[in-house]
């Protein structure tokens, strides 16, 4: 199956704009994407990282309905949740085309300007190699539950990084559709 029919199974609809497989299973299925800052139609898409691995996406879901938001933003120092948000934002404004002159996507991690908004975003940024202290607050908890990377990264171990194939072409960086909405 291709990237975009893979993630089109996992979002349960088709995608909306460009994206590529950026942390993947141990049997190559996609667990992490990383969205263009555009939709194909112009629209901002503030989410650059998103978590569609089901596993993963699944346990991130228990935690967040078990109060995790509040928890980590309690946890998590002020500065450092802020700082986290200004590096996601200069990330994904710096993928905009240079001479974009339409509405740009605002925020930090997944659209929020402060706070924790959406434990998947954080997540999702931080298995792709973010520097994101909620995502690392959300590896940790789920650690402690006997979930983690691990368990969705199959025999492999750790989730592998990486692009993957467009169109079905192998030996190109994966880019497909992304998707938009609420949450992953």
């Amino acid at each position: 199956m291709t990237d975009l029919g893979a993630v089109t199974e996992l979002l349960g609809r088709e995608p909306r704009g460009q994206f590529e497989v950026v942390v993947r299973d141990g049997a190559g299925k996609p667990v992490v994407i990383r969205n263009a800052p555009l939709l194909d139609d112009g629209t901002p898409m503030p989410t650059r990282y998103w978590l569609v691995g089901k596993q993963a996406k699944r346990a991130v879901d228990r935690l967040e309905a078990e109060g995790g938001c509040r928890e980590a933003e309690a946890t998590v120092a002020p500065d450092q949740l802020r700082a986290a948000h200004q590096r996601y934002a200069a990330e994904r404004d710096r993928a905009l085309p240079a001479d974009w002159v339409g509405p740009r996507p605002r925020g930090g991690v997944g659209g929020a300007r402060r706070g924790v908004k959406c434990l998947h975003a954080h997540y999702a940024w931080y298995l792709a190699g973010g520097d994101d202290p909620v995502g690392r607050w959300v590896d940790q908890r789920l650690a402690s539950q006997q979930l983690s990377s691990r368990q969705w990264a199959g025999s492999g171990g750790q989730a592998q990084k990486g692009g993957g194939q467009v169109g079905g072409q192998p030996g190109r960086q994966a880019a497909g559709q992304a998707g938009v909405g609420a949450g992953t």
